[in-house]
């Protein structure tokens, strides 16, 4: 692997790294692409192809996962789980969620049993794969 493409991954993980850790704040492409130091579109088109998901689509991805975890474990409103993990509407939340996970917020809590395994593996079992 090349040095230039080495730092270039370095920059996507620093970015990617940003969004896991506060997924629920507002982030677009221009404030991710000033944390690994490129322009929006240059970032934007370096995202996915190092990781295969644009960066807005792997945010969304964060988001419902998180989500899952609140909607197992907790006895919140699915409106509150909305807002504290990033977006701005219900409808959008419920729309994104759905297509990521194939069911309703609701539908999934009902199905839901909390497991009583460490969250790592609940994560790597319920992960959502779109």
């Amino acid at each position: 692997m090349s040095r230039a493409v080495e730092e270039s991954n370095r920059r996507m993980l620093r970015a990617r790294d940003a969004m896991d850790r506060e997924y629920a704040r507002p982030l677009d492409v221009p404030a991710l692409a000033r944390i690994a130091h490129v322009s929006p579109a240059h970032f934007a088109r370096t995202f996915r192809a190092t990781f295969g998901e644009t960066p807005h689509r792997y945010l969304q991805r964060r988001r419902v996962e998180r989500a899952m975890y609140l909607l197992r474990e907790t006895e919140r409103r699915v409106t509150d789980i909305c807002f504290e993990v990033g977006f701005g509407s219900t409808g959008t939340f419920s729309r994104t969620f759905r297509e990521i996970v194939g069911q309703s917020p609701r539908e999934y809590r009902k199905a839901a049993v909390a497991a009583r395994v460490p969250t790592c593996f609940t994560m790597a079992w319920t992960r959502p794969s779109g």
